[in-house]
């Protein structure tokens, strides 16, 4: 059997997919799931016009079109899965393991151009928490990654071979990727800039980068016409609006620790084979130097000042987590530098700037760190990872040493829990959402609910309708549901309202994606400094409200 996968790589990277995802089919839709599944949706019905309906999303009923920062593309797959397969969790789930699987794949036959074991580069990715937290969701992150990675392949195969096919195949892929996430625009100077090292000058493949150009501008063309703004625009203002880089630059440097932290948590297995990766001399170094910084941002209260849920947790052991973290992410932007510095060849110069142009994006110019925006990373990393193990090792048996197995080993179990924790946070989210409503929505008083995510999409899936701050008149008696974590919640004043019950349902139990309290936020470190924390998490509640004379409007609140 060890012979036969050994021949077959290809069916052996499906099955460890399929083996790491399947579990996860059913994971109920939370955070930004629900825009793409509504829009989705919408696009089965009115093909032409993806963004053409209202949506309550920030506290007040706006256009889709400024609800969500994400060109289309994954919606029409996610609407043709949802013609075929249905619109339960399981199917669109089932649906977005294509993608999954093609990343993987994608990652092998790049990581085959740039080292001697790609099926370990493969196998690196795929157990990156980072990647397994993304390959769970409804979002375009994966697909993206996906098409990135095979433009990227045909791209390199297309210059080595001078094939026109290839080349234009390439820059239909980025076209595409631009089409699912608009951060694949990168892909233009990166393949660009990988072209020039290896040509030395402009030829015919600058020919073929207009591809993604020509369809871009016609994208924004479309859009402007249909909405009467370029979106592309649009979400670029989104981005630069809460952390621009002047402000990062002069007030935000804990920014860029968060991004070092983000990165050494989502691609954890670097972290763990750093002692395998570095001599311990150099090692210690980094590692000193590293958590210097931290904890002078520590002390200044430059790094936990905003995170208010944190208050009365365990700060030391938090703080000691954003340590640790922080010191593989420094590692592997390390592994780029040496990468270059040892080789100084095309292949190394593109993973440098693929890894620390995406870094930079997260900390400095994005509206918020995440793993989702350092989740391109994930394939080059595993590339650099094994580059470096057969620099220092030379022998391939030594590549599977009982060090490397045991790091490798320890990454993915890391992996398959967080994945496990964001699982069991989303089914907590349901269980509020159905429990509330089963017991306030169906009586004689009138139920609004506030909060967003996926507690939204259950709600309206119920029946309920979302709190709207300049629409809706509250009365007396009514009765309104707010979750404790969630985004977007319209205060109430405490006199007015009166406390019917706390409804609690259990999530994880020891290790959080998203949970202020115990400074974990995946999705946006703005509601907690690391990607996934372990202590112990709050369960989810939803407090229940009802309001008491004299009646009033959100709007007076």
């Amino acid at each position: 059997m060890r012979r036969w996968f050994s021949s077959h790589p290809r069916t052996l990277l499906v099955l460890l997919t399929l083996a790491a995802l399947v579990p996860f089919l059913g994971k109920p839709f939370n955070m930004d799931d629900p825009l793409f599944i509504w829009t989705a949706k919408h696009i089965q019905i009115h093909p032409t016009d993806p963004y053409g309906f209202g949506v309550n999303w920030f506290g007040t009923t706006t256009p889709m079109r400024e609800a969500t920062k994400n060109p289309p593309l994954v919606c029409y797959y996610l609407a043709l899965g949802g013609t075929v397969l249905g619109w339960s969790e399981f199917a669109m789930h089932a649906a977005l393991l294509l993608p999954a699987m093609a990343a993987v794949l994608g990652t092998y036959r790049l990581a085959r151009h740039f080292c001697q074991q790609p099926l370990l580069a493969a196998s690196f990715t795929l157990s990156a928490p980072v990647f397994l937290v993304s390959s769970t969701t409804a979002m375009c992150d994966v697909p993206m990654l996906a098409l990135w990675l095979w433009a990227l392949v045909f791209w390199i195969e297309g210059m080595e071979l001078q094939d026109p096919r290839r080349l234009g195949a390439a820059g239909v892929l980025i076209s595409l990727a631009i089409l699912t996430k608009y951060f694949a625009i990168t892909l233009i100077p990166l393949v660009a800039a990988y072209s020039l090292i290896t040509k030395r000058r402009v030829r015919f493949w600058g020919l073929w980068l207009l591809i993604p150009v020509v369809v871009l501008v016609a994208y924004g063309l479309v859009t402007h016409a249909l909405y009467g703004k370029v979106l592309l625009l649009d979400a670029v203002e989104y981005t630069k609006a809460p952390q621009g880089i002047y402000e990062f630059v002069t007030t935000k440097a804990g920014g860029l620790f968060t991004a070092l932290t983000f990165t050494g948590g989502g691609l954890a297995v670097a972290t763990f084979l750093a002692p395998v990766l570095w001599r311990a001399r150099m090692l210690a170094i980094v590692s000193a130097v590293t958590v210097l910084f931290g904890v002078t941002l520590l002390l200044s209260g430059g790094l936990l000042k905003d995170y208010g849920p944190i208050e009365g947790s365990s700060r030391w052991w938090i703080e000691f987590q954003m340590l640790l973290w922080a010191v593989g992410g420094v590692c592997i932007l390390a592994l780029t530098i040496a990468d270059v510095h040892e080789r100084k060849n095309a292949s190394s110069w593109l993973l440098v700037f693929w890894v620390l142009g995406t870094f930079l994006f997260s900390a400095v110019i994005n509206w918020t760190v995440n793993g989702r925006s350092l989740l391109p990373i994930a394939p080059a990393v595993g590339i650099l990872i094994v580059r470096r193990l057969e620099r220092k090792t030379g022998a391939v048996q030594s590549l599977f040493s009982r060090t490397t197995i045991l790091a490798g080993s320890a990454g993915a179990v890391l992996a398959l829990m967080v994945t496990w924790a964001d699982f069991s946070f989303a089914k907590a989210v349901r269980a509020t959402a159905r429990q509330t409503y089963e017991k306030y929505g169906r009586g004689p008083q009138r139920f609004w609910f506030q909060g967003h995510w996926g507690l939204q999409y259950y709600m309206e899936q119920l029946g309920a309708t979302a709190l709207d701050r300049d629409r809706t008149e509250l009365r007396s008696e009514d009765i309104i549901a707010v979750p404790e974590n969630n985004t977007n919640l319209l205060p109430l004043r405490s006199e007015l309202v009166s406390v019917l019950e706390m409804i609690s349902v259990p999530g994880p139990s020891f290790v959080a994606t998203a949970r202020g309290q115990v400074g974990a936020s995946f999705y946006a470190s703005m509601r907690g400094p690391l990607p996934f924390a372990f202590g112990a998490v709050p369960p989810e509640v939803v407090a229940v409200l009802v309001l008491r004379p004299p009646a009033i409007s959100p709007k007076e609140n």
